[in-house]
């Protein structure tokens, strides 16, 4: 089989300077048995921690630490399997690229299930996120192989950022009740409907998504038109 030359990636994310150096200062002392494939697994594993974490919520606000936990656990994972390839010169861009992104879509609906299972949060509101979140994914599949560039990150945030803020809204909502039980009431379509303060989080990420999705496409249809005209015939 050719040799598939690996995507360049885009990172500009704000941590990404000082994440960079902490990832290969761990991947340096990790032992030597340790393997990205360990690592991918230790990864998926955190996602699963944080639905555990999430959906036990109901049993008490202190099962949210849980999920931070796995928050912590799976960036460990995540971002540490193809640093330690890179770093040990190991890398496998047909076999990672393949594994690596099937798992991460894998942890993402994971973490959005456990979300929509919680106490504190609609299913419906969870899954609103995970679609756009998905169409992006797509969309930085499309642009590895049209571009050969594997895009991280969007409006200078990347999945480090998100998971950051996700941990720093678990610590809110536990250190403070009021949120945890607030609720907004409505009438939509003659039924009575409720809001929890999560459910509005989750809302305005699924439309900030969104709108990063639409502006993405738009912007790259004008670059792709431009590199492949029409050319009339006759």
């Amino acid at each position: 089989m050719e040799k598939k030359k690996q995507s360049a990636r885009i990172q500009t994310s704000v941590l990404n300077p000082y994440e960079k150096k902490l990832l290969c200062a761990i991947a340096h002392r990790l032992p030597a048995f340790t393997t990205s494939d360990q690592l991918t697994g230790l990864g998926v594993f955190g996602a699963m921690l944080v639905t555990l974490g999430y959906a036990l919520t109901y049993l008490g606000p202190g099962w949210l630490w849980l999920a931070n936990l796995g928050f912590f656990v799976n960036w460990f994972g995540d971002s540490l399997d193809g640093t330690l390839a890179r770093e040990r010169n190991q890398q496998r861009p047909i076999y990672g690229f393949y594994i690596d992104h099937n798992l991460d879509s894998v942890c993402a609906c994971l973490m959005v299930l456990g979300a929509g299972l919680s106490a504190y949060m609609s299913m419906w509101s969870a899954l609103l996120i995970i679609v756009p979140y998905l169409m992006l994914d797509v969309f930085v599949m499309i642009n590895a192989h049209l571009r050969n560039e594997f895009q991280l990150t969007f409006a200078k945030l990347g999945p480090t950022e998100l998971r950051l803020i996700i941990v720093l809204v678990n610590a809110v909502f536990f250190f403070i009740p009021a949120l945890r039980e607030w609720t907004c009431t409505f009438s939509f379509l003659g039924q009575e409907q409720s809001l929890t303060a999560l459910d509005i989080a989750g809302l305005i990420i699924s439309l900030g998504l969104f709108v990063i999705y639409l502006y993405s496409i738009w912007r790259d249809a004008k670059y792709y038109g431009r590199i492949d005209p029409l050319v009339k015939k006759g």
